[in-house]
This record gives structure tokens, C-alpha cells and sequence, in this order.
């Protein structure tokens, strides 16, 4: 059974406070990985000004509030086209239930969200990219049908 869920576009005055959200996330996974906390912040925050260059989503690159059954904000979403020349290629490029909202079929719900609206918009694939440490999130792709494309391996030494 999925979780009814809504998808609520993020609104221009909270963007401002989402982009840093999604930075700072995207931070801390690189420097989980092993990145310099200085590249770490670089990559992200250049990551975020190509994908929104005017400082707003558009229907190329949405942003989501994920809004449970009462409403209440329990994450959020962000889907867009891929990097590729196809435009039938959309990609999830985050996504993020609140950790005290986690377990409760929250993420698999908006990924289906995900989908249909990448399905709306004319995508034909839908791709992601998941860290190896992010068991549960890899977990849960699989479990929806995605399948591993490449895999990045590195060894410390």
C-alpha cells in the first residue's frame, strides 16, 4: 500500500532556504565519501548553480515539498532532465524525507511521485544516483525497479 502523499511546488520566497538545505546535504555526503571539506562545498554549490542558473526551479529542473496526508511537510523532491542531449531522460537529483519521518514508505511514495511526474513531462527513463554507504536508500530503488548502471569503487590507502 503507498502512502497517500502530495508534491507541493516549492515556493520562489523558499527556495532560498531549500537551496542551502539541499547543499549543505549534498555536502555532508561528499565529505561522507571522502572528499576535502573545501571540494565538498565546491561541488555542491556549483552543482546547484548550474542546474538553477536564474536562482529558481523551472519545469526542467521542479522542486518538491513532500506534504503527508495532514499536510504537514515531511521533505523534499527534485527531478529534472538529465545532463544527456535526450530529453525522454529525467533524473531524481535529490531527494530527502526529514529523518524523524523516515520508515513510514515516505520515500518510496515520492518516488513514485517522481515518476509520474517525470512521466508527465515526457520522460521515458528515470535515473538516479544513490552513495554506496546509503544502504536503505539503495534498498528502496531496487525494491521500485531500478536497476545499477555503473558503480564507482575506490579503495582507501
Amino acid at each position: 500500500m503507498t502512502i497517500p502523499i502530495r508534491l507541493s511546488a516549492i515556493s520562489p520566497e523558499s527556495f532560498p532556504a531549500w537551496r542551502e538545505r539541499s547543499c549543505g546535504e549534498y555536502e555532508r555526503d561528499l565529505l561522507a565519501t571522502g572528499e576535502s571539506s573545501q571540494l565538498a562545498r565546491q561541488r555542491a554549490e556549483a552543482g546547484l548553480a548550474n542546474a538553477f542558473p536564474q536562482g529558481l526551479p523551472t519545469p526542467e529542473n521542479s522542486v518538491f515539498d513532500v506534504l503527508d496526508e495532514s499536510g504537514t511537510n515531511v521533505g523534499y523532491l527534485w527531478v529534472g532532465t538529465d545532463t544527456s542531449a535526450d530529453s525522454q531522460s529525467w533524473w531524481v537529483w535529490d531527494i530527502v524525507i526529514n529523518p524523524e519521518q523516515r520508515g513510514r514508505g515516505l520515500g518510496r511514495a515520492a518516488m513514485l511521485k517522481a515518476e509520474d511526474y517525470a512521466r508527465s513531462q515526457g520522460a521515458v527513463h528515470l535515473g538516479l544516483s544513490v552513495f554506496g554507504f546509503n544502504q536503505t536508500a539503495r534498498g528502496l530503488y531496487e525494491s521500485l525497479g531500478y536497476e545499477t548502471t555503473t558503480i564507482k569503487m575506490r579503495k582507501q590507502l
